[in-house]
């Protein structure tokens, strides 16, 4: 089998310590769903499903009905999976076959999901996401007492499995007067189901930064994304922690995920020569480069031009001159016993170092979920222990 130009190693007992923290706050008794959309963050679906249920995980949450065909391809069959994003008419029949859940989000959906049901001759299980101030996606409170009419009426097709909503801002002390008014809202629509005798199965609106940091927001089932994968929601998140369990510091969420290459050649570079495309870096002494075998078409952002490093034999290099397409070029003049085919860590720990994510997306205005996501499906993802 041919090698890619780089590899994404995944740490099982990473992920492992991460879900029991989360447990910890939250308690055993609510649902955990990991949330795997957008290739699970970029770790990779088809391994990180794999993980996760090792890990006791039988709930996942995708965006929409193609990422569910992946979750269910990867899963054993005993897991749950909920498409809270898009799902096409024509996917319907499929999803209520595979008892995948989906999100309602405008009254609309339901005759449809009814006549898909009927089709299939098996329970669609719906979750009527509501608007409480996202102004995203969600039902509005003047046709959701014609939709809980539609449930009752259809109770032989269609579930009332969840009743949910998004909260747009958690991570952020600044948006709490939003998610206060969020909250409230929420509430109202329980009320009216209670009012009108149909209630849903479960109740959820809690996110990885509200799951953390606001108890009374953990209802039934959390949906848990970032925190997962070993990323604090917000630094506010993060602190708010430290100061309500009297900490300095806790490194109880770990980064599951490293990135590796590999030099590609090492060369010599002679005083006042420029170093690669243009003249963004121009040698002021005597240089010896490595060229790593990876650019942006690859994930690796083109804004670490001059400004990013890695680590080879555990010391940091930095990038000198633009990052291209597929290669771009760091300085090992300190690193003399650096050798073509020597590892390469783009993220990752290597002896007495680390390069976070956190190192990319502060030079680069990217978010951790945008850099992981964008991390392209075909580098091979490989499970460690």
């Amino acid at each position: 089998m041919v090698k890619h130009s780089s590899r994404i190693e995944l740490k099982q007992s990473s992920l492992k310590a991460n879900i029991n923290f989360i447990k910890k706050i939250v308690g055993n008794d609510v649902i955990f769903s990991s949330v795997v959309k957008a290739n699970a963050y970029g770790h990779g679906i088809h391994q990180f499903v794999k993980m996760a249920e090792k890990c006791g995980v039988r709930h996942f949450s995708v965006a929409s009905s193609f990422e569910a065909e992946e979750v269910l391809e990867a899963t054993d069959g005993k897991s749950t999976i909920m498409i809270m994003g898009i799902i096409y008419e024509e996917d319907l029949s499929w999803a209520i076959e595979h008892d995948i859940e989906f999100f309602v989000y405008n009254f609309e959906r339901l005759p449809r999901a009814l006549e898909a049901a009927k089709k299939v001759g098996k329970k669609a299980k719906v979750h009527i996401e509501v608007e409480t101030g996202s102004n995203r996606t969600g039902m509005h409170k003047n046709e959701f007492p014609k939709a809980l009419s539609f449930l009752k009426k259809n109770e032989d097709h269609l579930f009332f499995q969840g009743l949910c909503t998004h909260l747009g801002g958690a991570e952020s002390q600044s948006n709490q007067f939003k998610i206060d008014k969020q909250k409230k809202r929420y509430k109202e629509f329980l009320k009216i189901c209670k009012d009108k005798k149909t209630e849903p199965n479960i109740r959820h609106i809690a996110c990885s930064a509200a799951a953390l940091a606001m108890p009374d927001t953990v209802y039934d089932l959390i949906r848990v994304g970032v925190a997962q994968y070993g990323f604090w929601p917000s630094p506010e998140i993060y602190y708010q922690y430290l100061n309500e369990n009297g900490k300095k510091s806790d490194a109880s969420l770990k980064r599951i995920f490293s990135w590796k290459t590999d030099i590609m050649d090492i060369r010599e570079v002679p005083e006042g020569d420029f170093i690669g495309y243009g003249t963004a870096f121009q040698a002021s002494h005597k240089m010896n480069i490595a060229v790593i075998p990876l650019g942006y078409s690859n994930g690796y952002p083109r804004a670490l031009s001059n400004r990013g490093y890695v680590l080879i034999s555990g010391k940091k290099a930095p990038i000198v001159g633009l990052i291209n397409m597929n290669l771009f070029m760091v300085d090992i003049t300190h690193i003399p016993d650096a050798n073509v085919g020597d590892e390469v860590v783009l993220i990752g720990r290597q002896k007495n170092n680390v390069i976070n994510v956190s190192s990319f997306t502060n030079s680069t205005q990217l978010l951790n979920n945008e850099m992981l996501s964008r991390l392209p499906a075909a580098i091979p993802r490989t499970i460690v222990k």
